[in-house]
């Protein structure tokens, strides 16, 4: 709205239309930009009343303004304007046609005028004339769109108002409202603040909304009533043929289809006339109230039988039941369990509150709401599971019960709870007696296992979870679409290729389908198979899979994003790693958080955007978890952003702690978590050669065990630098040109732009500047492909320090290496970083600086870094 408020500033004729349906907003829009207005500001308002009076609406801004007709009244208008004036215009749909007609004569005929209108109008209201809804966009110089508020804004909306929403709740409301800020604000304020702290409270409609409705429905012949109850029960896209049924009416449903769609009860499905619906979520609650508890439970229990989706079915029983049911308790719990075995997590969870809710014996209460907030976590509501944790916390200790927490405690990053309440659970847990509990603890362990990043533990889990609870349940499922990463974690990346195809082949559909899709992509990256990956990944981010899980799809998202980042298409990688952030913030998963942080650090620190980089590393590492797989990418992030400072002691900082990890971990698998031969980079950057050496070594002989091409070229380039750096010119081509090969085979374009960066480095120290300059060249479209600015600039300072193609000139002129000492220290960067960044020794460095400042007549940094900053022109030319 910035530039609309400039442009009415601007003194141009404007027509501002702000069109949307009844409290999305517009008027709140329109009060904005009257008080961003600098000059006067007039106000009139449409009524229903006053639509056939000539000059009704200009007459409440400029009293006694009429005219034989319009143009003439725009005359009279335009003499009566002071200079500056905005009028605003409220309810323009209902305002009469004479004073439209006037204020679009006067904008056509008098644009020197400056005369600047913002006029809101509701959209859908019946009350309209068809001459003004079509004569309105018409005359309109602007109509931008008032889209309706998420349910972050509507937080933010509330938080206003002085009440703080949960996420879920904020979701909750944002549905009810449509995303419309005038309703969500008049039920803030009218309901109890003991509402929103509630878990899944039954929102009413709105007082004006109730009003409105309840004298809908008294206007209503009886048969239409009876109608627009049916379809308040039903819900939407209730069939035609049902709704009759429900209402017990007979006969031609046009008539009341029409006498219901314009009183605003009942609203046509997209598809056709065959299905209706209530027109909002507001409007059927003003229905259902106005039914009372004995109609509304009679039509719940009917509708009940009309249904043909069961879970739509017993939950209309839900609604109908003012008192606990064993029966229904019992079909609910029955029918939670069918879709937790599809893994439809989502609505298992929501069956399972139900269950509860209907059920009278407290142990079993007690077991059904543990189970649902098991379920909410493995959809990914963790919100809403932590709402209810307190209930399960509560009641006495069970093995379901620790399991429960603890696997809330694992989605949220708490290792060592989760480690307590998982022990806890399985030392207390009879798996003879109690096999399926014991198999979920056990599938548990799994996830655990896998945060750790433990291979061998996770394939020991997951095996006992199979066998306990056999091979087709639900926990055997999951176990077996994460088992293969364990196997990938100890070198058996083959197998558990062959076992993913076995595994999607046998569950093609559902949220177990979503599971193992996401599982197989994820290997597929590790193993580099990045296309297979990506098409994988992209599959499971949806989570339509019968109620599909937000965890995995918040997995699958963040490895695509990294996919997307190894393959440079970094503007893709940045938008997946938003949308992840959002459905974070959605659902509280707190896992895969620093794993999409570290791919937004990396490209915002390659691309120069620190305060970016600088604050997604802040954000990745605020509450960061104990589970490796949360430190490790926060680790990598910080040694990336590092890396593109050209900082090596801020590499060695961020992946020294790593190196202390035990023998033959699963984090030091090859291609699993690519930091080796990074910090091999810098250790050789530093001189630290022999260091190098003993570090490389080890990792170098498991990527060819392994036969990992992306892993063995990465190490092969920190190779070709160490021997680089021992002046083997053989030895140092022979590696670096063995990772070209390797990666040419491969669609890791910023890998292979990084690796001939690397080897133009090595051969422009090596005195190898012809070829030095091809490959930096490379390396520089390479990188100015994906936008990396930080690279490019680093790869002109090694072209211009290489000297290829530059003209020679006066024996007092900087040569192209002093030319880049001299950028650099002006810079501020110390000797040490110099010498990191060109790669040279401090002492080549200090020569150099005695150099520049003998040729530059100056004596110290601080004069180096002034004369560097005067005009180009006073500045010696380079020469090679």
């Amino acid at each position: 709205m910035t530039g609309l408020a400039h442009r009415l500033r601007a003194g141009h004729a404007r027509f501002v239309l702000l069109a949307g349906p009844s409290g999305i907003g517009t008027s709140a829009l329109a009060v904005h930009l009257a008080g961003e207005h600098d000059g006067p500001c007039l106000r009139a308002t449409g009524a229903e009343w006053e639509a056939d009076r000539p000059y009704a609406l200009l007459d409440q801004a400029w009293p006694g303004l009429t005219g034989p007709d319009p143009l003439e009244a725009a005359g009279e208008l335009v003499r009566r304007l002071d200079p500056g004036t905005l009028l605003v215009v409220e309810d323009a749909q209902l305002g009469d046609l004479d004073s439209l007609r006037t204020l679009a004569s006067a904008l056509r005929h008098h644009p020197d005028a400056g005369l600047r209108v913002v006029a809101t109008a509701v959209t859908g209201d019946r009350r309209a004339r068809a001459e003004v809804l079509d004569l309105l966009p018409r005359v309109a110089t602007d109509q931008p769109r008032v889209p309706p508020l998420d349910a972050a804004e509507i937080a933010e909306l509330a938080a206003a108002y002085g009440v703080a929403l949960h996420p879920s709740m904020a979701e909750r409301l944002t549905r009810h409202t449509l995303g419309r800020p005038g309703p969500a604000v008049r039920l803030l304020a009218e309901l109890p603040r003991s509402t929103w702290t509630t878990f899944d409270p039954v929102l009413p409609a709105p007082a004006v909304v109730d009003a409105r409705v309840r004298q809908a429905l008294a206007d209503c012949s009886p048969p239409a009533r009876c109608f627009a109850e049916a379809v308040a029960v039903l819900g939407d896209g209730s069939p035609v043929r049902t709704v009759l049924a429900l209402a017990e009416l007979t006969g031609d449903p046009l008539p009341m289809l029409d006498e219901t769609a314009a009183a605003g009860l009942v609203e046509l499905a997209p598809r056709g006339l065959t299905s209706v619906g209530p027109p909002d979520p507001m409007v059927r609650a003003a229905v259902l109230a106005r039914l009372g508890p004995r109609r509304r439970a009679a039509l719940q229990r009917r509708a009940a039988d009309l249904v043909d989706d069961p879970v739509r079915a017993l939950r209309l029983l839900v609604a109908a039941s003012p008192v606990p049911d064993a029966d229904v308790a019992t079909r609910l719990d029955d029918l939670a369990a069918a879709r937790a075995a599809e893994g439809a997590w989502g609505t298992a969870a929501t069956l399972l509150t139900d269950a509860s809710r209907l059920t009278d014996d407290p142990p079993l209460r007690q077991a059904r709401i543990t189970r649902a907030v098991d379920a909410l976590i493995g959809a990914g509501d963790v919100f809403r599971a932590a709402a209810l944790a307190p209930e399960v916390e509560s009641v006495r200790e069970t093995p379901l019960r620790d399991a429960v927490l603890g696997y809330l405690a694992l989605v949220r990053g708490r290792a060592a709870e989760a480690g307590t309440r998982l022990g806890r659970a399985w030392d207390i847990v009879n798996a003879e007696r109690d096999p399926e509990t014991a198999a979920l603890i056990c599938q548990r362990y799994v996830l655990d296992a896998l945060c750790r990043y433990d291979g061998r533990d996770l394939v020991r889990w997951a095996d006992r979870a199979i066998e306990l609870a056999g091979p087709d349940t639900p926990p055997a499922v999951e176990a077996a679409a994460i088992r293969g990463l364990g196997l990938a974690g100890i070198g058996r990346a083959k197998q558990a290729r062959r076992d993913y195809e076995t595994l999607t082949g046998r569950i093609r559909h559902g949220a177990q389908s979503q599971r193992a899709v996401m599982a197989r992509g994820w290997l597929g990256l590790l193993t580099d198979r990045v296309d297979d990956a990506r098409v994988d990944l992209e599959s499971a981010v949806p989570t339509s899979y019968l109620g599909g899980s937000a965890r995995i799809s918040l997995w699958a998202r963040a490895w695509l994003a990294r996919a997307q980042f190894l393959t440079g298409e970094w503007d893709e990688a940045l938008t997946t790693v938003r949308d992840a952030l959002e459905l974070q913030e959605r659902t509280g998963i707190l896992l895969t958080g620093p794993l999409l942080r570290w791919t937004s650090a990396s490209v915002h620190a390659l691309r120069g955007d620190w305060d970016d980089a600088e604050e997604a590393l802040l954000r990745g590492e605020t509450g960061t978890g104990d589970y490796p797989i949360m430190r490790l990418p926060s680790r990598l992030a910080r040694a990336q952003v590092a890396e593109a400072r050209a900082d090596s002691e801020g590499v060695l900082r961020a992946l020294y702690p790593l190196t202390s990890r035990p023998p033959a971990s699963s984090a030091d698998e090859p291609g699993h978590w690519p930091w080796h031969d990074t910090y091999a980079h810098a250790l050789v950057l530093l001189g630290r050669l022999d260091e190098a050496e003993d570090f490389l070594a080890p990792h170098e002989k498991l990527a060819a065990k392994r036969d990992h091409a992306s892993a063995r070229a990465r190490l092969a380039a920190a190779r070709g630098r160490l021997l680089g750096a021992r002046n083997d010119v053989a030895g140092a081509t022979a590696s670096f040109d063995e990772a070209v090969e390797l990666l040419g085979a491969l669609p890791l374009r910023y890998d292979q732009a990084r690796v001939h960066f690397a080897y133009g480095q090595t051969l422009r120290r090596l005195g190898r500047r012809g070829r030095a300059d091809v490959l930096l060249t490379t390396a520089r479209d390479g990188f100015a492909a994906m936008g990396a600015t930080t690279c490019v600039e680093r790869c002109d300072r090694e072209l211009k320090a290489g000297g290829v193609n530059l003209l020679r000139t006066g024996a007092t002129a900087l040569t192209p290496q002093e030319e880049a000492v001299t950028q650099l220290v002006a810079r501020g960067l110390s000797n040490k970083e110099v010498a990191a960044e060109l790669f040279l020794s401090g002492k080549t460095v200090q020569y150099h600086l005695t150099r520049i400042y003998a040729k530059l007549g100056v004596r110290s940094r601080t004069e180096l870094a002034a004369r560097h900053t005067a005009d180009p022109e006073d500045r010696p030319v380079s020469r090679p």
